[in-house]
């Protein structure tokens, strides 16, 4: 997360941020749902294992970690905690030593009401334009488990092809390589989004001039 510590993404329907102490309370309620340990392929932590995996998260190289706000919340005036905006998370881990131009996505809606209205498809995307346009990546893998379809069909539509299945993880790994074609496509899905500084704890408005499943899917 050293990679994005300071970075925000601004997309039409959700926020991306850095996953910071603030967001560990709610993030730790999520995670108490026995269907998103199952979907995550989680155990359960105590609210002090969580504040220390987010803190080694904000420590790691080679792991890439937005909270996924409701954009329409965030904007709101006067600008809600970002605690009260929490929808999910996406996540890229770069742990191929390898392959350094690979990376594993990953995409969570954590909370009920987020679901169903394309902020997993959104997150994903700009996820995946942040990691080819700043990271350099050009390959990209979800694994996720065989009964999670709406994950699968998500990532299906956005051009990922299975290319795995283990039987003893029960999960299947979809893979997207990304030609010139598909940067393309990629770019132009996400030309709205809009990279800007972030500060934990800013108490700045969220004023944004001209902006307009069950989705839970792989691990943590």
């Amino acid at each position: 997360m050293r990679l994005n510590q300071n970075i925000l993404l601004l997309g039409k329907k959700v926020v991306l941020v850095p996953y910071t102490s603030e967001h560990v309370p709610r993030y730790h309620e999520w995670m108490k749902s026995e269907e998103l340990q199952r979907l995550t392929a989680s155990e359960p932590l105590s609210l002090e294992q969580e504040y220390a995996m987010q803190q080694s998260w904000q420590e790691d190289a080679d792991k890439c970690t937005f909270i996924v706000l409701d954009a329409e919340k965030w904007r709101a005036q006067p600008g809600p905690p970002e605690e009260s905006c929490m929808a999910g998370d996406v996540n890229l881990f770069l742990t191929d030593l390898g392959d350094p131009s690979l990376g594993e996505i990953e995409v969570m809606i954590a909370e009920p009401n987020c679901r169903g209205r394309g902020f997993g498809t959104e997150a994903v995307l700009m996820m995946m334009s942040y990691g080819v346009t700043k990271l350099g990546l050009t390959k990209f893998e979800a694994k996720i488990g065989q009964r999670n379809e709406p994950s699968i069909r998500m990532f299906q539509k956005l051009h990922f092809k299975q290319v795995a299945v283990s039987s003893i993880f029960q999960e299947v790994t979809l893979r997207l390589t990304v030609s010139r074609l598909e940067r393309q496509w990629l770019l132009e899905q996400t030309s709205y989004m809009e990279e800007r500084p972030y500060r934990d704890g800013s108490s700045e408005p969220h004023c944004v001039s001209g902006s307009t499943r069950p989705e839970p899917c792989t691990g943590r």
